[in-house]
Formats: structure tokens, sequence, C-alpha cells
């Protein structure tokens, strides 16, 4: 049997850790949950942390429970926020918990006997409850006091915190209590802005029935450069194919530092510590192969997207680097074409011009600017140095409309870095 924890030592993901819980766990199969949070249809990289934090529970034999939080999704949680979030309806909750389950499916096995994944649900435990029952049941064990002393609460105090917030800790709580008496889950895991929340549970639980909780944050993640992890200029780096495609998704891992690599590959995949040094051994040799990169990449984006959007993000990266054809290029989508080519410099043609048949140099001078002088592009020209849309072209060569990539775009380029987008309407 896997030691749960140690396994989580040597990865870098134990930021704090209750007295006994090593203990507890070590004594036969256990059960533990995650909370997560059901505010938008997909989950982002920020909550892979806690996704594979459970993979690690369940692979060292213990039931992992994933919850989702569609009473507290009503509310909000203060932890780490400086502001209040918007509340969803019943309907959006319900869509929202539906998708996040699709994506839990990838990393946790519902369906393996004993210690299968299950999720719960903490709307199920609240609906039929009132806010007397509440107060009599869960808030006389919890003092003001003890809610005062969190530092999600204080952090609050002087810019104002609303009693829905306020009393989040104490639902968050009672979720723990309710999953300890009914589903006899003894440890809750999470990031470590929530310690203040878990331990609020593992209290309750002591007060109310007197059995005994645990809990383990992890550390937030952090880029080396200091910038947010998981954000990208485009915004959130999602785990839906829709909302970012695997090729940006792959681009994301791919484009991390040396420094966040060798952290990245032992939080975000499972290969074996002996695995991973000798990665970054190969990695030391030969930085600019970027070996610690792609193995992160690879492994990541198959568990996420699957093989082929791997195969179809690879070859579209590679596009970049001068190692394709023209086939190649057409064989993309366009939100893949544009996120490959973006900022590249673009202008419109009509289609009629395209239809019938515009000269190479033309395309290169008076309709794109591009190259600024029919001399130049007839130099380029004759030094080998044009294409369309990555394949070599001659003086002669026109532009028509099988030239089209998703029937709207043509790529020029002049050598492997210099690129235009021609836009046909």
């Amino acid at each position: 049997m896997i030691n749960f924890v140690e396994e989580l030592r040597w990865r870098g993901m134990i930021h704090d850790i209750m007295p006994g819980t090593e203990e507890a766990l070590n004594k036969g199969m256990t059960s533990g949950y995650i909370g997560f949070d059901p505010t938008a249809d997909s989950l982002h990289i920020g909550s892979l942390v806690q996704i594979m934090t459970l993979v690690h529970f369940q692979r060292a034999g213990h039931k992992p429970f994933a919850l989702v939080g569609g009473a507290t999704g009503m509310v909000g949680d203060p932890s780490g926020k400086s502001e209040e979030r918007n509340l969803l309806d019943v309907d959006t909750l319900q869509h929202n918990v539906d998708a996040v389950r699709k994506q839990l499916e990838k990393f946790l096995d519902f369906d393996c006997g004993e210690n299968s994944a299950e999720m719960v649900n903490n709307y199920d435990w609240f609906k039929e409850m009132s806010f007397l029952d509440f107060i009599r049941d869960v808030g006389k064990h919890i003092t003001v006091n003890y809610m005062m002393a969190k530092d999600s609460v204080k952090n609050r105090l002087e810019t104002g915190m609303s009693f829905t917030e306020f009393s989040y800790q104490l639902v968050q709580g009672y979720d723990f209590y309710w999953l300890n008496e009914h589903k006899n889950c003894v440890v809750q895991l999470g990031g470590s802005d929530q310690w203040g929340n878990i331990v609020t549970g593992t209290e309750l639980i002591r007060r109310k029935s007197g059995n005994e909780a645990f809990a383990v944050t992890t550390p937030l993640i952090k880029k080396a450069d200091g910038t947010k992890f998981g954000k990208t200029e485009g915004g959130n780096v999602w785990l839906d194919a829709e909302k970012t495609s695997p090729y940006q998704f792959y681009q994301y891992w791919i484009n991390a530092s040396d420094e966040d690599a060798a952290n990245y590959i032992r939080i975000f995949t499972l290969k074996e510590k002996t695995e991973i040094e000798a990665l970054e051994k190969e990695h030391a040799e030969a930085p600019h192969l970027r070996v610690l990169q792609k193995a992160l990449a690879e492994d990541i984006t198959i568990r996420v997207h699957g093989e082929e959007a791997l195969k179809a993000a690879v070859a579209a990266s590679n596009i970049l680097f001068g190692k394709s054809t023209s086939d190649d290029i057409k064989a993309l989508s366009e939100r893949d074409f544009l996120s490959v080519f973006q900022g590249v410099p673009q202008a419109q043609l009509s289609r009629s011009e395209i239809e019938s048949g515009l000269s190479i140099v033309d395309a290169f001078v008076s309709r794109s600017s591009f190259l600024k002088s029919n001399g130049e592009a007839r130099r380029e020209l004759k030094a080998n140095a044009i294409s369309v849309n990555k394949e070599k072209v001659d003086g002669e060569y026109q532009l028509e409309v099988k030239d089209l990539i998703n029937d709207r775009y043509i790529l020029l380029s002049k050598g492997k870095k210099n690129n235009y987008i021609l836009i046909v309407d």
C-alpha cells in the first residue's frame, strides 16, 4: 500500500498536516474528500492540484469523495478573496455540477470496487435544512471568537464582509461533519487557503460527535517569475476544450520555465521519482530540447484531452518551428490556426480577387504590404524564401481558392519566422 502522505511529501504537495493524520491513514483504507467550486461549467488548471491529490489518495488505496458545492455555490467563499462572488441559480449550478463530474471521471475511477470515487453535492443535505435548524444544530457549537480568529475573516473586516460569507466556514464545517457521519470521511484535503475552514470542520466534528477528524492542505502553486499560475493573457486555462483548446492547453505547459517544469512534473503527473530525476538529468544536459516541458505537456494533455488531441497540438506547435506542410496547416481548426499565428499582421481581401487568381508578387506587396516593393518580392522569390501556407512557391505562383485555410485564410511567409495572414471574405 502506498503511503499517501509520503507520496505527497516527496512531490512537494504538503503545506499543513494535522498531527496524527499520517498514522490514521496508514491503518488501512480511509475515506476523505475535497470540495470543488461549481461556479463555472468547467474546472481550470488551478483545480488540478486538488484533483491530483485525490488521484494519489485513491492510488494509495483510500476512498476519495469529490464534493461539489451545489449549496455553497449559492453562498460564496471568502478564503483568499477580497470580494464576494456572484451567486448562481439552481439550474445553472446543476449544469455546472454535471460538467465537473465528467471532467473528474478522466482522473478518478468511479467503478473500482471498495475504494471507488464518489461525487457528492452538499445541496442534497442542505436543501431541507431550515435556518433555525442550522443555527440550533451547528451554530451553537462554534463560538464567534473562534470564527473571528480565522485569517479569511480578519483580512476582510476592514473592507466589510456580509453575514452570508462570514457564515461560510460553518457551512463548510457542516459538510465535513455530514460526510464524517454518513460516509465515514475522516480527512478533508484542500489548498492551504482552506486550512481555517477545514479545521472548523474537524472542531465541529469533535464537539458535535466526539469523532476524530484530520486535515491536509497543499501549497498554493506559484510560478518562479511571480506571475499567477493557471493564467494567461486570455484568462484562465480551462480543462474544457471549448474554453481552452488542446493546442493552447499544451502550449501553457510547454512554455513553462525550467524551474516551474521541475515543480509541475512532480505535482501534475504520476511519474515516479526515479523517472522524474532521469528526465531532469537529461534536461540539464540539453536544456534547449526542453525534455522536461515536453514530458509534462504530453502527459497532462493526454490525461485531459486524449492522445488524438495531443497529436494535433504537437502538429500545431511544430508549425511555428517550420516543421510542417501545407496539409498540416489546413488540418488546423480555425481557432488553433488563429492561436498559432496570434499577433501576426493581417490584411483583408475580397473573395473575387482570389477566385480570379492573384499573383504572388501582388499578394506580398500591393495587397498586404508584407514586402515593400515588387523588386524585393522578386529577390526573395529568386532566393526561394517565399512560401504560401508553408510551401515554397516561385514567381509564377497565383493565389487561388484552393489555398484557403478553413475557407478563409492564407498564410504568407518569408523565411521561417516572418508571417502574414490574408483574410478572404
